[in-house]
């Protein structure tokens, strides 16, 4: 009798026992679901989801090709299309294309998760908002905006540069603007390119007359150098990077001094040398008389 006594309550305590060991683990199982839905851990429905790590910020200059990439996972048998917001038109639904502009185009590998908008020769005009959607219910967007530049060169100094022969000349060639993939940059002097000279074979050693030079830093920087400056150098100089406005200047090679503009080694004065307001003074002292 006091074994059947004591084989209910311990059996009771047993069941209650077990009971709270499923609850707790039904609770953090529940738990662990909610947490990872909201950190994007774990896709626990296998629903449709972008990617948000792609840049959705694109900085273009004019004429260079523009990509906006769009990256979803667990597609399923949903549809991506392309739309401009500026004036809802829908440029794309999957691969086919719903504009008469041929510079848009949809990029899809067989079997990819990326959707990507192509815009060749892209134009200021093309600047602005583009919707990502993914045909669900309700539907899925992502926007991305698109800044379309147009990149201009720049030449220190004057627009028109005197420089004494057999000086040094340094023309510097500048584009902070736009993004930090815009190629390289060309001389010209009129329609001849301007290149490095070729080094002397009697002097290996020696400094080739004429240089130039490109890097990056904050911006893109180009630096002709031309020294012992001839008559013959004088010209109209133009850089011109691969994606933007070129810049052009005016050389004077000149025998003597010119009274407006001189460059003294690296530097384009902009203002009169001291021999040269003397001589004018003289010459006003002159007429007043």
């Amino acid at each position: 009798m006091v074994c059947r006594w004591l084989t209910v309550p311990l059996l009771s305590g047993f069941l209650i026992f077990i009971e709270v060991i499923a609850v707790g683990q039904g609770t953090f199982a529940r738990d662990q679901k909610l947490v990872e839905s909201v950190t994007g851990n774990h896709n626990i429905s296998g629903a449709p989801s972008f990617d948000l790590n792609v840049p959705r910020n694109v900085t273009t200059a004019v004429g260079q090709t523009a990509f906006l990439h769009c990256r979803v996972h667990h597609m399923g048998d949903k549809e991506v299309s392309w739309m401009r917001k500026r004036d809802m038109h829908i440029l794309s639904a999957g691969i086919l294309m719903y504009t008469s502009d041929l510079r848009f185009q949809v990029i899809h590998p067989d079997k990819s998760e990326n959707w990507t908008l192509q815009i060749k020769s892209p134009q200021e005009r093309d600047s602005g908002v583009y919707e990502c959607q993914v045909s669900t219910e309700p539907k899925m967007s992502l926007n991305y905006t698109l800044n379309v530049i147009e990149a201009r060169a720049r030449i220190n100094g004057t627009s028109d540069i005197y420089v004494k022969t057999g000086s040094l000349l340094t023309l510097t060639c500048l584009m902070s603007q736009g993004p930090h993939h815009l190629g390289t940059v060309a001389w010209y002097r009129g329609n001849q390119e301007v290149v490095t000279s070729p080094r002397s074979e009697n002097d290996v050693n020696a400094e080739p007359r004429i240089s130039v030079e490109t890097e990056w830093s904050d911006a893109l920087t180009s630096r002709l150098r031309i020294t012992q400056a001839k008559l013959s150098d004088s010209g109209n100089y133009s850089c011109v990077p691969t994606f933007a406005k070129k810049a052009s200047v005016t050389v004077h090679v000149i025998n003597g001094e010119h009274p407006a503009a001189m460059q003294h080694g690296n530097t384009a004065a902009g203002s009169p040398t001291s021999k040269t307001v003397l001589l004018l003074l003289a010459f006003f002292l002159g007429r007043l008389r």
